[in-house]
């Protein structure tokens, strides 16, 4: 299961740092990054505003119900100049994502 937290941090991480940038010429701010045997923490902030900070926790260790649930969030300045947030948990419910500028669709039974 350590491995399992170690490549989900890692391909997080790729992600955020691969995805392109408006400003070819943003610099790391700020990056820090904590991996433990039953979860991970980090954050990354650049210069062209984006932010993502992220906490991933191991939840039913040794189970067979065990699952990572993963918290964070990420901000970025859009075209129109404004900064948007979104606030999310990934879970064994999926990914459930919030934010002022997202649009809030209840999901009944």
């Amino acid at each position: 299961m350590k491995c399992i937290v170690a490549v989900v941090f890692a391909a997080l991480f790729a992600v955020v740092l691969a995805a392109p940038a408006p400003d070819a010429d943003a610099q790391i701010l700020r990056l820090e990054s904590d991996v433990q045997p039953e979860g991970y923490n980090f954050a990354l902030e650049t210069s062209d505003g984006k932010k993502h900070e992220e906490q991933g926790q191991l939840k039913n260790v040794g189970t067979e119900q065990e699952a990572i649930v993963v918290r964070g969030s990420y901000s970025f300045v859009a075209d129109d100049g404004q900064t948007y947030t979104v606030n999310y948990i990934a879970d064994e419910n999926g990914f459930q994502p919030e934010g002022a500028h997202l649009p809030n669709v209840p999901i009944g039974n």
